[in-house]
């Protein structure tokens, strides 16, 4: 999944990418308000994390454009304004949760799990294609009735931007753009080689490769 994480302060702003990198999210991480904006028009994401106190634009004003042009992404505020008058606004402009700082990573990481699934429906939790199943709840990969795969961060990010469009034929270049956040650097065989180690852990067939085009895996549940 990709999150697009907008906090100027630079010590709260690295804990947090690094939690979310660890916890197989692609991160765009932006210091400033205007950014955000920007970011926000021009690219699609599943979840943003959003400041309210930015330089260029307050937080408020960028969740306020977001709804406004119907962007559907979960937006989970974090932010030192922990008035009651604050969190009714936050929550009133289109904010799915609001968490106040200072707050442990772990709480942000599960804010942001239950509010996945207030989005999902109970079905949507758990993705299938074929005999492989993957729970977004937990993160657990099955394939068949009793294996249980350990994926790598990367290698469970990529199989779940698969199994988000079974059947559809994703490129590299929008495999890289869910897996990898800005600013990391991605060699030109990255993608294969997550390709390679993710097929030999489910099983090269339930990975297709359109050969020229890119992967694939099943629509058939």
């Amino acid at each position: 999944m990709r999150v697009l994480l907008v906090e100027d302060d630079a010590m709260i702003g690295a804990a947090v990418e690094g939690a979310l990198k660890d916890a197989a999210y692609a991160v765009d991480w932006l210091r400033d308000g205007r950014m955000a904006t920007l970011a926000v028009a021009s690219q699609t994401y599943d979840i943003i994390v959003l400041d309210l106190g930015l330089p260029g634009c307050d937080g408020m004003d960028i969740l306020a454009e977001i709804r406004k042009a119907n962007d559907p992404a979960p937006v989970v505020i974090m932010t030192a304004r922990d008035e009651v008058t604050d969190r009714i606004r936050g929550l009133d402009i289109g904010a799915d949760d609001y968490l106040t700082k200072p707050f442990a990573l772990s709480e942000l990481l599960a804010r942001m799990r239950a509010v996945m699934r207030r989005r999902r429906t109970l079905v949507d939790t758990v993705m299938s294609s074929g005999d492989i199943k993957l729970d977004t709840s937990t993160r657990q990969v099955r394939v068949g009735e009793s294996t249980t795969l350990q994926l790598s961060r990367r290698e469970y990010t990529l199989l779940e931007a698969l199994m988000n469009h079974p059947g559809a034929i994703l490129s590299r270049s929008q495999l890289e753009d869910r897996v990898y956040g800005w600013g990391e650097e991605v060699e030109s065989n990255a993608i294969e080689f997550l390709i390679h180690a993710l097929r030999k852990k489910v099983g090269h067939q339930r990975i297709k490769n359109i050969r020229g085009v890119g992967w694939m895996v099943s629509g058939d549940a």
